[in-house]
């Protein structure tokens, strides 16, 4: 609408210049180079969660970019890296086109790598793992959530951005990868073969406990464009086979779509909020659960360090509506939104613009979601989760079957 008024301004206006005589001709266009960075500048002007950016001038941070020599695409993208990089926050990045379009990768079902989900320590400023994708090499590698990695064939990570680092460990499946990676202080080698991953977000099946009770366990390995369909499938299959009571486990689960977070609460919540959505203006969004939902059966989840934003916010909104009780240990704390923006040349930017909030409105970010009961574990195998070697699983199945406090199935 403000491009409409623009240009009907514009049309009222000439007509009075010409007659004064005093038409000019046009300024100089800008350069494709040039447009990049206004391009960029005004996207964080106007959506970035931060209306201080980080207590600077975004203004007089626009000046100073555009005095900067922008002669081809290079020096435009480093010059936009170093205006995102003064609000010296890790999620807002530039994407180059090539990294831009691997990024639709990543919630697709099937990627080529070595099968980890990475963040940034808004504290340190670390590489660091969220958690390896279930049966992906960087697993069977043993690298675990929370291990930093110091770096990627031999380049330290210090030197590059999110996407890059993302970049260096994706190629073609068969080659390797060298990684140093750190944990407990104790730098490790570790030589990872890539290889392609099919990334299936749902494990289920029905088992029983030792007191006699169906259980149905579902594994959630990532929000993906198939995990609502697959949950809502797993649940239903379940519930045919006599399921009395429900696991959820998020543990490992960075995260992925928030669509995909939102609408599996749903299957589980008849209503309530699932999660607020907060911008800079302090305006909150929020997102409600409708209709009726898949099962009423207990219910509880598991969650470990290794789950993440989407898992945090599923997790949080089944705790906070009395639907589930949240079993094991604090997740990561994540709980800032991106949005993606594309740039006219191709590239493109994931901005801040919003953080979340439980329904109770407990902030998500560098928080986490505590659990009503705190269940440590040591590193299993993927053949060891969901047995008798998973403490946090059999705790589980023993809240379910002896605690009077969840309410009883309405079968």
């Amino acid at each position: 609408m403000s491009k409409r008024i623009f240009q009907i301004g514009v049309l009222l206006i000439v007509p009075i210049l010409l007659a004064l005589g005093i038409w000019t001709q046009p300024a100089t266009a800008i350069t494709e180079e040039q447009r990049v960075v206004v391009e960029a500048w005004r996207i964080v002007n106007r959506a970035y969660l931060d209306d201080t950016f980080n207590h600077q001038n975004w203004s007089a941070v626009r000046q100073q970019a555009l005095k900067q020599p922008l002669d081809n695409p290079e020096s435009a993208y480093k010059t936009v890296e170093k205006m995102l990089a003064s609000l010296n926050e890790p999620f807002t990045r530039f994407l180059r086109p090539e990294q831009y379009r691997s990024l639709q990768v990543n919630t697709s079902g099937e990627l080529t790598g070595v099968g980890l989900q990475i963040a940034l320590n808004s504290k340190t400023g670390e590489l660091e793992v969220v958690a390896p994708i279930a049966g992906s090499p960087a697993e069977k590698a043993g690298i675990q959530s929370r291990d930093r990695i110091l770096k990627i064939d031999g380049i330290p990570t210090t030197q590059l951005t999110l996407d890059e680092a993302a970049a260096k460990m994706r190629g073609p499946a068969g080659s390797k990868v060298l990684l140093i990676v750190e944990r407990d202080g104790s730098p490790k080698e570790i030589q990872v073969a890539r290889d392609r991953i099919a990334v299936n977000p749902v494990v289920a099946q029905l088992q029983t406990s030792p007191s006699g009770a169906e259980i149905g366990y579902i594994r959630l390995i990532q929000f993906n464009a198939n995990a609502t369909a697959e949950v809502a499938h797993a649940i239903a299959n379940l519930e045919k086979q006599g399921a009395e009571a429900y696991i959820l486990d998020l543990r490992n689960n960075p995260g992925g779509l928030l669509q995909s977070g939102i609408e599996i609460a749903r299957l589980w919540l008849d209503e309530g909020t699932i999660v607020y959505t907060v911008n800079r203006q302090g305006i909150q969004g929020n997102f409600e659960a409708f209709g009726s939902a898949l099962t009423h059966d207990p219910l509880v989840v598991l969650v470990d360090r290794g789950t993440a934003s989407a898992s945090e916010i599923l997790a949080g909104a089944l705790q906070d509506n009395g639907r589930a009780k949240i079993l094991g240990e604090k997740t990561f704390g994540k709980g800032l939104i991106q949005s993606l923006f594309e740039l006219s040349d191709g590239s493109g930017m994931a901005v801040t613009v919003a953080k979340y909030e439980t329904p109770n409105h407990r902030d998500i970010h560098k928080q986490g979601i505590v659990p009503d009961l705190n269940v440590a574990t040591d590193r299993l195998s993927r053949d060891q989760i969901a047995t008798a070697a998973d403490p946090q699983y059999l705790a589980a199945v023993e809240l379910l079957t002896n605690t009077p406090a969840i309410a009883k199935s309405d079968k």
